[in-house]
């Protein structure tokens, strides 16, 4: 097995099965109701343009932290540099192979990937009848 995970599913992989089934379900019924509601789909589609996927969330708080532990080690002393390299260590870990450590906890609490944010756009783009020619890619 390669210790570098696959991008487009290394979350999902790193991931329990009942998180990603929760997380997937969530995606199946908001389809299942904006199909019933197709007047709201297009605000739902401007909804997912700024939903942040978890990658986003990540990079986001792993440079808050950065930054907060450097700015922590110029105030209060050295130690404090523990925090970037712990953190920044995280998340070259999490590049590699698709975990950290606040990973597990961010899925428990509904943040989707990319690919789960792009599946729910795409079903409410077919819903809307916008996908029934699809061009030839060659």
């Amino acid at each position: 097995m390669s210790t570098f995970a696959k991008s487009s599913t290394r979350v999902m992989d790193q991931t329990t099965a009942s998180v990603n089934e929760r997380i997937a379900r969530r995606g199946a019924i908001n389809v299942h109701y904006y199909a019933t509601h197709p007047e709201l789909i297009d605000r739902r589609l401007a909804e997912l343009d700024r939903e942040w996927d978890i990658e986003r969330w990540l990079q986001f708080n792993s440079s808050v932290l950065t930054l907060l532990g450097l700015a922590l080690a110029v105030k209060k002393g050295r130690g404090w540099l523990l925090l970037p390299l712990a953190v920044q260590g995280f998340f070259m870990q999490h590049a590699v192979q698709g975990w950290c450590p606040p990973l597990p906890l961010m899925r428990r609490f509904g943040f989707r990937s990319e690919v789960e944010i792009q599946a729910e756009r795409y079903a409410l783009m077919a819903v809307r009848g916008d996908l029934i020619e699809c061009p030839d890619p060659l």
